[in-house]
């Protein structure tokens, strides 16, 4: 039970002009098939705007590609270059803006799946995203989940029928992630501390927190395009979730 899907995500053509920050009870989260941008722009920096060079990307390349299109929104959204966004870590590793060099409270999450990004924007609060193969095969669930969720997920999950084991581990595995990045805590120290909704026939959500009343979480799961799941959560609720896609820079029209 998705509450967004492919339809109901904005799609939005590069060039990117200035964009608006998102609402106090908003979130913003882009979806990005980083493969195609990163080729398409290729081809525009060749002179051949509209064209997709097909040479593999090597990891290192990938890797810069994703810093390349976060640090884009970031400073579409602060009305500045890229290049000029200043991003720091937390004691934990958390990446965020360099409060020193910019006074917007703006907060972002970044998630992967091979090629495909998600990435999500909040004002004044913090949040966290995840993304998942649809179809993701995970290897001894249960296992998993008596070692790292809570007893009450495992024991949800372990009273399944097999044949749902898989894709309910699985959206539970995204929410989890979410959550977690969300406090900024690692999975270690945090993914047995809460529970999230694993009925494959309810609504996502934070069902049980030791840390704050589960009421207090957005929690929101997202397919954003068919073959993939993502997660959204935010420490504050009742926010709302605003989708958009990011496509390739526009074929001129032919005169």
């Amino acid at each position: 039970m998705f509450d967004l899907k492919p339809k109901d995500f904005e799609q939005v053509s590069m060039p990117i002009d200035r964009l608006d920050l998102p609402a106090s009870r908003e979130i913003h989260v882009w979806f990005l098939g980083l493969g195609r941008l990163a080729r398409s722009l290729r081809g525009a920096l060749d002179g051949h705007v509209g064209t997709e060079d097909a040479t593999p990307f090597t990891r290192g390349q990938m890797r810069f590609t994703r810093l390349f299109f976060l640090r884009l929104l970031l400073g579409a959204y602060l009305g500045i270059p890229g290049k000029s966004v200043r991003i720091n870590r937390s004691v934990r590793g958390k990446p965020m803006l360099d409060a020193s060099a910019h006074p917007e409270d703006l907060h972002f999450s970044m998630a992967k799946s091979g090629e495909q990004v998600l990435i999500g924007f909040a004002s004044g609060v913090h949040l966290g995203v995840d993304l998942e193969p649809a179809g993701r095969r995970a290897h001894n669930p249960l296992g998993v989940a008596r070692r790292y969720f809570s007893p009450e997920e495992s024991a949800a999950l372990a009273a399944l029928a097999p044949s749902l084991v898989n894709e309910a581990f699985v959206r539970a595995w995204a929410c989890k992630e979410a959550v977690v990045k969300a406090s900024g805590q690692g999975i270690a120290n945090e993914f047995g501390r809460f529970s999230v909704e694993t009925d494959l026939a309810r609504p996502v959500a934070v069902v049980a927190s030791e840390n704050e009343p589960p009421e207090h979480w957005t929690l929101s799961l997202l397919q954003p395009q068919d073959g993939f799941l993502g997660a959204v959560a935010c420490p504050s609720p009742g926010m709302a979730v605003r989708a958009r896609q990011l496509l390739p820079l526009r074929q001129p029209a032919s005169r």
